[in-house]
């Protein structure tokens, strides 16, 4: 491998921390869901829709995000998403209603827009055969996830009430909004930015662009489902308490981050859609598991999906530089979008299964079944003989 290009460390670094603490910020209403929920007597289709709401922004926001990006710099446009970020933070903490959540939960999910932004700055600073580690460990900012459903109940109760908490991540967004954009270089490019227009034009032109968007609907759309979600199903099928059910949903999503770079690193060696092959699979029979309602079973399933997940983000954004090298984050915006649509449609269906059935069960055979559609679409599109030759030219 390449020796980094100077700049490049201090770069994923940066990129890395802004992105936890952007994911951090974006996380707090499902973490604090069992607060409100007791709070505001909500139903489980209530509480899924206030959990789900911050995801519905933070999800489409990633298009525009990526094309801005690719226009005027990852530096200025992930300081500004941090900084107005903060913003609905700090008015969510002084809200009375349930309402008010909601509404303000939907501007919240500014946050969740930075993903795309910290791709294409960071892909630019390695080379092909670097950018899947690298994006591997820049996707470790999911640890921000972990901090804010672990830490924020603990904050809650230490500062006896859940709304300091959400000045606390406010001002911590803001800070590092001013200290990206003051560290933060992008790398020089010759190449005249595309246009909107030319954006969009691309994402309607490339067909593998969207094959990419539905393994990422997996991948990271069932990581941010179960890391917003967990404490409440948690709480729900097993009577577990908030801390409980927090300190078990971040060892998911510390588990999931720590596979995240390990995807990317085995992307760089045997192929993003060879390792995706198994990663397919585990989610199909894990799903299954997930369905039993014993919490041993669940366990092993949940741990067991953490990690399949995990390592498919990283080969899936192994694949995205690989096949799209001068319109990385304007990709990416269309590819993380649909990984956030697929974080804020399943807490909806299990919060409607729920109150429907008594039980999640069905929302687990959904996944396995999807799971293995995955698998048969990266088979015909990226597996056939055909396709593999066209890859291992372009790597």
């Amino acid at each position: 491998m390449k020796s980094f290009k100077p700049g490049a460390a201090r770069a994923l670094f940066l990129s890395t921390s802004a992105f936890a603490v952007s994911f951090a910020v974006w996380g707090l209403i499902g973490a604090l869901a069992p607060t409100f929920a007791q709070t505001y007597g909500l139903s489980a289709k209530a509480k899924s829709l206030m959990i789900a709401i911050p995801v519905l922004l933070g999800a489409l926001g990633r298009i525009p995000a990526g094309m801005l990006a690719d226009r005027f710099g990852g530096r200025r446009v992930f300081a500004t998403l941090l900084l107005l970020a903060a913003i609905p933070a700090v008015l969510i903490g002084l809200s009375n209603s349930y309402a008010q959540l909601i509404g303000l939960g939907l501007f919240l999910g500014i946050a969740g827009s930075t993903f795309p932004v910290g791709v294409g700055f960071t892909s630019k600073w390695f080379t092909p055969d670097q950018q899947g580690t690298a994006l591997g460990v820049y996707g470790m900012g999911n640890i921000g996830q972990s901090v804010a459903v672990f830490g924020a109940p603990v904050l809650a109760i230490a500062l006896g009430s859940w709304r300091p908490v959400f000045f606390v991540f406010a001002a911590i967004s803001a800070i590092w909004a001013v200290v990206f954009y003051l560290f933060a270089r992008d790398v020089a490019s010759g190449v005249k930015p595309k246009t909107m227009a030319e954006n969009f034009a691309l994402l309607r032109r490339e067909p593998l662009a969207w094959v990419l968007s539905l393994f990422y609907f997996l991948t990271f759309g069932g990581f941010v489902a179960f890391a917003i979600y967990l404490p409440t199903l948690l709480r729900d099928n097993f009577k577990l308490t908030a801390a409980d059910a927090g300190a078990r949903t971040a060892g998911f999503v510390l588990l999931a981050t720590l596979m995240r770079p390990i995807g990317g690193m085995m992307a760089d060696r045997l192929g993003g859609a060879r390792v995706l092959v198994p990663v397919f699979i585990a989610v199909a029979v894990l799903g299954a598991l997930m369905g039993c309602p014993w919490m041993p079973t669940f366990t092993v399933g949940a741990l067991g999906a953490a990690a399949a997940l995990g390592l498919g983000n990283g080969a899936v954004f192994k694949l995205v530089p690989q096949y799209f090298p001068k319109e990385t984050a304007t990709v990416t915006g269309l590819v993380g979008a649909f990984g956030g649509l697929g974080g804020f449609f399943p807490p909806l269906v299990l919060g409607v299964l729920r109150d429907a059935t008594g039980a999640y069960t069905w929302g687990f055979i959904f996944l396995s079944l999807f799971a293995l559609f995955c698998l048969a679409v990266n088979y015909f599109v990226f597996l056939k003989p055909s396709r593999m030759r066209v890859a291992t030219a372009m790597m």
